[in-house]
């Protein structure tokens, strides 16, 4: 067990934000957060911030409590922010039972987050298979074998597992998942935070109202 106060003064010492960090105007912030999510977005990719288009997924669980992985995101398009898993996976299987989610980007090289609520709708076949075939054949051999999350007794066993799936995909050219399945996250509210170095962030939230949205600060 660790020392009472060993990792407190690790944790202290670590430096929270970039010395330089983009502003950002609320002010001048568009009507739409989808807007400024891309304008974020792009800042970050030319910024080659790491991993811009990770993004924390929070679910609910069967037994209420909450549950949180980062994934890809896959598209931004008017009806909200998109991800992928299978339907029988752990996630997938709560969103089948509540959906609903909240998102979380998080980006420490500008010192920005932005974080997404709201309810989920699934893809069509359609979009659903077309998704599956950008994946790597690998990829696609895992969701294939169908046992995300559950007990590996051995690495033999999965690479066994893999490399049957990807045999069976190079000898079927555009073999199908009947459980993957793009996941759409239709905002109810979006807030960007942009990190100041004395803690006086700037939040600006925007909620859903008829058919626009409200714009409002928030306190840090």
């Amino acid at each position: 067990m660790n020392e009472p106060g060993l990792l407190r003064d690790l944790v202290r010492g670590v430096p929270v934000f970039p010395e330089d960090m983009p502003p950002f105007d609320p002010e001048a912030a568009p009507g739409s957060p989808i807007e400024l999510f891309v304008d974020w977005l792009t800042r970050a990719v030319a910024d080659n911030v790491a991993a811009p288009h990770a993004v924390t997924l929070a679910t609910v669980g069967d037994d209420g409590l909450p549950d949180a992985r980062v994934v890809i995101l896959k598209d931004l398009t008017a009806a909200g922010w998109q991800v992928a898993s299978s339907a029988d996976s752990p996630k997938g299987r709560q969103l089948a039972a509540n959906p609903s989610a909240a998102l979380t980007f998080f980006w420490p090289a500008a010192g920005r987050q932005v974080r997404i609520r709201g309810s989920v709708s699934t893809g069509t076949t359609e979009e659903n298979d077309a998704d599956f075939q950008r994946r790597h054949p690998v990829a696609r051999a895992l969701v294939l074998a169908g046992s995300q999350s559950s007990v590996l007794r051995t690495r033999d066993e999965l690479d066994a597992a893999v490399g049957e799936q990807v045999e069976r995909i190079e000898a079927a050219g555009g073999l199908a998942s009947t459980t993957w399945t793009v996941f759409t996250v239709a905002p109810d509210a979006v807030e960007f935070w942009q990190a100041d170095e004395e803690r006086r962030h700037t939040r600006l939230l925007y909620t859903r109202f008829g058919e626009g949205w409200r714009r409002e600060m928030l306190w840090p």
